[in-house]
Protein backbone atom coordinates (compact mmCIF):
# COMPACT_ATOMS: atom_id res chain seq x y z
CA UNK A 1 0.00 0.00 0.00
CA UNK A 2 3.22 2.04 -0.29
CA UNK A 3 4.81 0.95 -3.23
CA UNK A 4 3.70 4.49 -4.72
CA UNK A 5 4.33 6.73 -2.02
CA UNK A 6 7.88 5.45 -2.22
CA UNK A 7 8.21 5.60 -5.64
CA UNK A 8 7.56 8.93 -5.10
CA UNK A 9 9.75 9.53 -2.81
CA UNK A 10 12.40 8.26 -4.73
CA UNK A 11 12.14 10.64 -8.03
CA UNK A 12 12.41 13.76 -5.33
CA UNK A 13 8.64 14.24 -4.17
CA UNK A 14 8.81 15.16 -0.29
CA UNK A 15 4.96 15.79 -0.18
CA UNK A 16 3.09 13.06 -1.27
CA UNK A 17 -0.77 13.74 -1.59
CA UNK A 18 -3.15 10.94 -1.63
CA UNK A 19 -6.79 12.49 -3.69
CA UNK A 20 -10.01 10.01 -3.77
CA UNK A 21 -13.90 11.00 -4.11
CA UNK A 22 -16.94 10.16 -2.96
CA UNK A 23 -20.52 11.03 -4.51
CA UNK A 24 -20.15 10.87 -8.20
CA UNK A 25 -22.86 8.27 -8.80
CA UNK A 26 -25.99 9.11 -6.48
CA UNK A 27 -28.56 10.93 -7.70
CA UNK A 28 -28.54 13.65 -4.91
CA UNK A 29 -26.15 15.32 -2.88
CA UNK A 30 -22.99 16.89 -3.53
CA UNK A 31 -20.12 15.52 -4.49
CA UNK A 32 -17.24 15.62 -1.92
CA UNK A 33 -13.18 14.96 -2.42
CA UNK A 34 -10.24 14.43 -0.18
CA UNK A 35 -6.78 15.10 0.00
CA UNK A 36 -4.53 13.10 2.91
CA UNK A 37 -0.70 13.76 3.13
CA UNK A 38 -0.03 11.23 5.95
CA UNK A 39 2.50 12.20 8.91
CA UNK A 40 2.53 8.45 9.92
CA UNK A 41 2.25 5.15 7.81
CA UNK A 42 1.38 2.67 11.25
CA UNK A 43 -2.30 2.68 11.87
CA UNK A 44 -4.47 1.22 15.10
CA UNK A 45 -7.01 1.05 12.58
CA UNK A 46 -8.02 -0.39 9.09
CA UNK A 47 -7.03 1.51 6.01
CA UNK A 48 -8.47 -0.01 2.85
CA UNK A 49 -10.94 1.43 0.67
CA UNK A 50 -13.71 2.49 2.04
CA UNK A 51 -15.78 0.46 0.67
CA UNK A 52 -14.31 -2.26 2.40
CA UNK A 53 -15.20 -1.12 5.52
CA UNK A 54 -18.17 -0.86 7.64
CA UNK A 55 -19.64 2.07 9.06
CA UNK A 56 -18.06 1.90 12.13
CA UNK A 57 -14.80 1.04 10.85
CA UNK A 58 -14.95 4.10 8.85
CA UNK A 59 -15.87 6.19 11.76
CA UNK A 60 -12.85 4.62 13.73
CA UNK A 61 -10.08 4.87 10.77
CA UNK A 62 -11.48 8.12 9.75
CA UNK A 63 -10.39 9.55 13.53
CA UNK A 64 -7.49 8.52 13.16
CA UNK A 65 -6.09 9.13 10.05
CA UNK A 66 -7.23 13.50 11.37
CA UNK A 67 -4.33 12.60 13.84
CA UNK A 68 -1.58 11.77 11.63
CA UNK A 69 -1.92 13.39 8.51
CA UNK A 70 -2.86 16.92 6.81
CA UNK A 71 -6.45 16.44 5.61
CA UNK A 72 -8.30 18.73 2.57
CA UNK A 73 -12.05 18.72 1.83
CA UNK A 74 -14.00 19.94 -1.65
CA UNK A 75 -17.22 19.50 -1.51
CA UNK A 76 -19.24 20.58 -4.80
CA UNK A 77 -23.19 20.84 -4.26
CA UNK A 78 -25.68 19.51 -6.98
CA UNK A 79 -26.17 22.54 -8.42
CA UNK A 80 -23.05 23.21 -10.31
CA UNK A 81 -22.86 19.55 -10.97
CA UNK A 82 -25.77 20.52 -13.20
CA UNK A 83 -23.94 23.51 -14.66
CA UNK A 84 -20.70 21.60 -15.57
CA UNK A 85 -21.39 18.28 -15.31
CA UNK A 86 -20.11 15.28 -12.47
CA UNK A 87 -16.68 14.45 -13.80
CA UNK A 88 -15.67 17.99 -13.92
CA UNK A 89 -17.16 19.06 -10.53
CA UNK A 90 -15.27 15.74 -9.19
CA UNK A 91 -12.08 17.23 -10.48
CA UNK A 92 -12.87 21.10 -8.96
CA UNK A 93 -13.37 19.11 -5.81
CA UNK A 94 -10.63 16.92 -6.09
CA UNK A 95 -8.51 20.67 -7.01
CA UNK A 96 -10.36 22.21 -3.45
CA UNK A 97 -9.24 19.93 -1.42
CA UNK A 98 -5.62 19.60 -2.68
CA UNK A 99 -5.34 23.62 -2.27
CA UNK A 100 -6.76 23.22 1.16
CA UNK A 101 -4.32 20.73 2.46
CA UNK A 102 -1.34 22.77 1.06
CA UNK A 103 -2.69 25.62 3.10
CA UNK A 104 -2.32 23.89 6.66
CA UNK A 105 1.16 23.23 6.01
CA UNK A 106 3.94 24.95 7.73
CA UNK A 107 3.97 28.49 6.21
CA UNK A 108 7.76 28.11 5.74
CA UNK A 109 7.61 24.87 4.31
CA UNK A 110 4.70 26.31 1.42
CA UNK A 111 6.32 29.25 0.75
CA UNK A 112 9.71 27.73 0.20
CA UNK A 113 11.73 28.41 -2.95
CA UNK A 114 10.51 25.27 -5.58
CA UNK A 115 8.27 24.25 -3.34
CA UNK A 116 5.40 23.19 -6.15
CA UNK A 117 8.04 20.84 -7.55
CA UNK A 118 8.16 18.86 -3.95
CA UNK A 119 4.54 17.72 -4.34
CA UNK A 120 3.14 14.57 -6.07
CA UNK A 121 -0.96 13.93 -6.16
CA UNK A 122 -1.82 10.48 -6.36
CA UNK A 123 -5.16 10.42 -7.64
CA UNK A 124 -7.70 7.58 -7.53
CA UNK A 125 -9.24 6.83 -11.05
CA UNK A 126 -8.87 7.37 -14.49
CA UNK A 127 -8.36 10.72 -15.45
CA UNK A 128 -7.73 14.15 -13.54
CA UNK A 129 -7.94 17.61 -14.68
CA UNK A 130 -6.68 20.52 -12.95
CA UNK A 131 -5.02 23.94 -13.33
CA UNK A 132 -2.72 23.02 -9.68
CA UNK A 133 1.05 23.57 -10.34
CA UNK A 134 1.68 19.75 -9.05
CA UNK A 135 2.77 16.82 -10.61
CA UNK A 136 0.05 14.22 -10.29
CA UNK A 137 -0.48 10.47 -11.16
CA UNK A 138 -4.25 8.99 -11.61
CA UNK A 139 -4.29 5.11 -10.47
CA UNK A 140 -6.92 2.69 -11.33
CA UNK A 141 -8.44 1.38 -7.80
CA UNK A 142 -5.90 3.48 -6.21
CA UNK A 143 -7.75 3.17 -3.61
CA UNK A 144 -6.66 -0.39 -3.28
CA UNK A 145 -2.97 0.18 -4.15
CA UNK A 146 -2.13 3.38 -1.83
CA UNK A 147 -2.42 3.90 1.67
CA UNK A 148 -2.44 7.79 0.81
CA UNK A 149 -5.34 7.48 -1.64
CA UNK A 150 -7.45 4.70 0.95
CA UNK A 151 -7.11 7.25 3.62
CA UNK A 152 -8.62 9.86 1.40
CA UNK A 153 -11.67 7.49 0.35
CA UNK A 154 -12.70 7.15 3.92
CA UNK A 155 -12.37 10.99 4.34
CA UNK A 156 -14.21 11.71 1.96
CA UNK A 157 -16.79 8.88 2.13
CA UNK A 158 -17.61 9.46 6.12
CA UNK A 159 -17.78 13.40 5.04
CA UNK A 160 -20.45 13.17 2.36
CA UNK A 161 -22.07 10.67 4.81
CA UNK A 162 -22.44 13.09 7.57
CA UNK A 163 -24.12 15.42 4.90
CA UNK A 164 -26.39 13.27 3.27
CA UNK A 165 -27.28 11.99 7.41
CA UNK A 166 -27.81 15.88 7.96
CA UNK A 167 -30.01 16.04 4.62
CA UNK A 168 -32.38 13.05 5.41
CA UNK A 169 -33.41 15.07 8.93
CA UNK A 170 -34.57 17.80 6.03
CA UNK A 171 -35.99 15.49 3.62
CA UNK A 172 -37.09 12.26 5.27
CA UNK A 173 -39.50 11.38 2.36
CA UNK A 174 -36.72 9.67 0.67
CA UNK A 175 -34.46 7.93 2.76
CA UNK A 176 -31.16 9.32 2.29
CA UNK A 177 -29.68 7.79 5.42
CA UNK A 178 -30.41 4.24 4.14
CA UNK A 179 -29.27 4.77 0.33
CA UNK A 180 -27.00 8.24 0.90
CA UNK A 181 -28.69 9.27 -2.15
CA UNK A 182 -27.29 6.53 -4.79
CA UNK A 183 -30.07 4.84 -7.54
CA UNK A 184 -32.08 1.92 -5.58
CA UNK A 185 -35.40 1.23 -6.39
CA UNK A 186 -36.69 2.62 -3.08
CA UNK A 187 -35.10 6.15 -4.06
CA UNK A 188 -36.22 6.12 -7.42
CA UNK A 189 -40.06 5.31 -6.18
CA UNK A 190 -39.69 8.05 -3.49
CA UNK A 191 -39.02 10.62 -6.54
CA UNK A 192 -41.68 9.36 -8.32
CA UNK A 193 -43.84 9.74 -5.27
CA UNK A 194 -43.07 13.14 -3.70
CA UNK A 195 -40.47 14.58 -6.75
CA UNK A 196 -36.74 15.91 -6.30
CA UNK A 197 -36.14 17.54 -3.48
CA UNK A 198 -33.81 20.93 -3.62
CA UNK A 199 -31.09 18.63 -3.55
CA UNK A 200 -31.66 15.97 -6.46
CA UNK A 201 -28.96 16.21 -9.31
CA UNK A 202 -31.68 17.97 -12.32
CA UNK A 203 -29.26 16.41 -15.08
CA UNK A 204 -29.19 12.61 -13.47
CA UNK A 205 -32.07 10.62 -15.07
CA UNK A 206 -34.38 9.99 -11.91
CA UNK A 207 -37.09 7.57 -13.09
Amino acid sequence: MLYYERKARKQGFRIIIGVDEAGRGPLAGPVVASAVFLKKNNFRNKIRDSKQLTPLQREKAFLEIFEKAYIGIGIINESVIDAINILQATHQAMSIAVTRLIAQLPYSRRTHKNFHRKVCVLVDGRSFQTNLPYAFKTIIKGDEKSLSIASASIIAKVARDRIIHMYDKVFPQYGFCRHKGYPTKAHRLAIREHGPSLIHRKTFKNS
